[in-house]
């Protein structure tokens, strides 16, 4: 689908539904902008270089509608912001931040830091979730072509002895019977709740349960709840450094965390501030905000040093959540095994159950 486009002051194109662009991209061209423009080089000129260097033919002319902006008087944020597919809010903060404070390539820079650390963390999420994904997709298709395909032999085998057969290889038969018979049933099924869990995801009340439910998940809500602390602290600390203003960053951080608790919490959070209370006092009846986070900000609150101590704690979760995801790897990996081995194996002696019954009378 070709973007909507619509003409915006002086000609040019607001261009609305813009692809989204891969975060490594991403980080690659805010580094690149970085070490342009601390090397002394105008931002149009920078900004050409990239466009004329991208290979990436979605990158390519948002980043031409950029330059064409800057060079009609823009300003960089106003112009990033003509792209929200693009560049979030987080991003055009920062940006704006930098250009109001002087210091464009720091914070390019600094933002190029922190779309790394976002890109690692996130393919080390992906990474570790793909094994176990893989083999139980494998393991759910291995089982239901042999009910399908396989089993209905056997039960053709079966109604020419006779007998009674024992209650498992019974129970596997009406199984097979059923998904042979009405297997669109089970597809139109499957759609229905997957498209059912999407509709009810993009409300606001669904969005919540759901979220909260993932916090509260046995063993993978510990991980879900690292991951969004980790990125609170690691936003928040960003922003600071970039000079946005403390109200404006926690605003932004509550549409980044990844999670719609996590995320109302920190608007809420806005509302205590505005009362004279320090944003630790805020986070702290929050049971899903660890100890060591509120004492940390505490302590950066009290010294001044705000900006460091989410920097410390933003580290401290990332090694935490690398570890969890490795404790994980090794726990699931095990016990997927037990569960295809057990999957298959009943299958098997539900199937041969009724012949050694049979060889038993015979002898």
């Amino acid at each position: 689908m070709q973007p909507e486009k619509i003409k915006a002051k002086g000609g040019l194109p607001i261009v609305r539904g813009a692809r989204k662009i891969r975060l490594k991209e991403l980080s690659i061209f805010t580094r690149q902008v970085s070490a342009m423009l601390s090397a002394g080089m105008p931002l149009v000129q920078t900004l050409s270089a990239m466009e004329q260097q991208t290979a990436d033919k979605n990158f390519k002319p948002v980043i031409e509608g950029i330059r064409k902006r800057v060079e009609g008087g823009a300003m960089y944020s106003e112009s990033l912001a003509f792209y929200p597919t693009v560049f979030d809010d987080l991003y055009i903060s920062m940006m704006r931040a930098g250009e109001m404070g002087g210091i464009l390539p720091d914070t390019c820079s600094r933002v190029a830091d922190f779309l790394e650390s976002s890109n690692k963390l996130r393919s080390k999420v992906k990474s570790s979730m793909m094994y176990p994904s893989v083999v139980m997709i494998v393991a759910i298709g291995l089982s239901t072509a042999l009910i399908m395909f396989v089993v209905p032999v056997f039960a053709t085998m079966f109604s020419d002895f006779g007998a009674d057969l024992p209650g498992l290889t019974q129970t596997l038969l009406d199984l097979s019977g059923i998904l042979t018979s009405y297997w669109y049933l089970f597809v139109i099924l499957v759609a229905g709740l997957i498209y059912g869990f999407k509709r009810l995801y993009k409300t606001d009340r669904g969005q919540y349960v759901i979220d909260e439910c993932k916090l509260k998940f046995p063993i993978l809500g510990e991980l879900v709840t690292k991951v969004a602390v980790s990125r609170f602290a690691s936003t928040f600390s960003q922003l600071l450094h970039s000079g946005v203003q403390i109200m404006e960053s926690l605003e932004i951080v509550g549409l980044a965390t990844g999670n719609r608790v996590i995320g109302d919490s920190l608007f809420e959070a806005r509302k205590t501030i505005e009362e004279g209370q320090p944003l630790s006092a805020a986070l702290e009846p929050n049971k899903y905000y660890p100890r060591m986070l509120v004492h940390m900000l505490a302590a950066g609150e009290k010294t001044g040093q705000v900006e460091e101590m989410m920097d410390k704690v933003s580290e401290f979760y990332e090694n935490e959540v690398e570890s969890t995801l490795n404790g994980l790897t090794s726990m699931i990996e095990p016990l997927l095994m037990v569960f295809i081995g057990a999957v298959i194996g009943t299958i098997v002696v539900a199937m041969f159950l009724p012949i050694f019954k049979m060889s038993e009378v015979v002898m």
